[in-house]
């Protein structure tokens, strides 16, 4: 197969492309000049990715005469909060930003997040661009115009739609991931797999190995199988009304109860996933969802991959129910829970967060 691929979230005018491939960090500039946009533009990233990667993003702006503003924030999930969004809301006002002004994400979901939800509300909208840099903003959190922060009573609480111009996932820039990243970024890809592409997921179980070896060709067929379903999924149902979106939110249940109940601070955010899909199955397996097969086919690939599966020992039923209750997607007591049929299949079954908590 091609080693660059590009995929449209079809969404009416406000369609765009991801483009999936190795090297591509270089059309950043052109691609942005080629869409009418000229001067001055900001790049959020933090100070981790842009001494790796901040260079060959500005020389591309800069070669097609851009002028950007650079905002680096600290790096980690701890400081998706208010006060990092506050820091790029003032150095982009101070430095006079327009609203044809675009705003680029680079770097991982925590910066993607935080640039779109600065780029959804600085005078009330300002172009957006991803340059995700991890595998899991590959695949999946640099897709769809989700952006947001967090809030001490839960994740991505505080938050907006906002959808990106294009989406570049540059591959080659995974090569300077921590290994613990990367395979946090490869739980997203297993998810994929279990709700609706089961061969990508055939293809994980037999491909493993060269793709955690970061060879080109696997690793791009497997970012490119995951952004091309959820772009399917944004594009029949971009604000999760429908319900097909939810889906998208296999093993984030109890992910995120975990992230929550440890301070966003033991585990990686695709860590937890992990560990969420795997108590998801489980769950799935105690309503007679599913049988045995596929639980121990997603568990199986998780350790194979090196990824935690067990919810820690400390957690209780009730903190785990109290922190799920919290979650945003909780409505009217229950959650729409998405439970496992078997590997590519799953279904949305209404829960409450003790009928969860008690299965686990």
């Amino acid at each position: 197969m091609s080693e660059r691929l590009e995929i449209r979230v079809e969404l009416g005018p406000r369609t765009y492309p991801i483009v999936v491939g190795g090297g591509v960090l270089a059309e950043l500039g052109p691609r942005l000049a080629a869409l009418g946009f000229r001067g001055r533009c900001g790049v959020v990233t933090n100070d981790r990715v842009a001494a790796l990667w901040g260079e060959p993003a500005l020389a591309s702006l800069r070669a097609e005469g851009f002028d950007p503003l650079v905002v680096t924030l600290p790096d980690g999930e701890a400081h998706k909060t208010v006060s990092s969004l506050e820091v790029v809301w003032d150095a982009m006002l101070a430095a006079g930003v327009e609203r044809a002004t675009p705003l680029v994400g680079l770097g991982g979901g925590v910066v993607g997040d935080i640039a779109g939800f600065a780029a959804a509300t600085l005078l009330r909208g300002l172009p957006l661009v991803q340059v995700p840099t991890t595998l899991l903003a590959q695949v999946d959190s640099a897709i769809g115009g989700k952006t947001g922060v967090n809030h001490p009573a839960g994740k991505n609480l505080l938050g907006a739609f906002h959808q990106p111009r294009f989406v570049l996932c540059d591959v080659d820039l995974l090569g300077t991931l921590p290994r613990r990243e990367l395979l946090a970024g490869l739980a997203e890809v297993v998810k994929y797999g279990v709700i609706g592409e089961p061969a990508l997921f055939a293809d994980l179980e037999a491909r493993l190995g060269a793709l955690l070896a970061l060879e080109r060709a696997p690793l791009v067929a497997a970012v490119a199988a995951s952004a091309r379903h959820k772009a399917g999924v944004v594009s029949r149902d971009e604000h999760e009304t429908t319900g097909e979106r939810a889906t998208l939110n296999f093993g984030h249940t109890v992910g995120h109860a975990v992230e929550q109940l440890t301070g966003y601070e033991r585990f990686l955010h695709g860590e937890a996933v992990a560990i969420g899909m795997v108590a998801a199955a489980r769950v799935s397996r105690a309503l007679g969802r599913c049988g045995d097969e596929p639980v121990g086919r997603v568990r199986g690939l998780l350790e194979r991959a090196g990824l935690p599966v067990e919810t820690p020992p400390e957690l209780t039923r009730d903190a785990l129910a109290r922190a799920m209750r919290a979650d945003k997607k909780s409505a009217g007591g229950c959650i729409r829970f998405v439970a496992m049929q078997d590997v590519g299949r799953v279904e949305l079954v209404e829960l409450t967060s003790t009928e969860i908590a008690n299965h686990l």
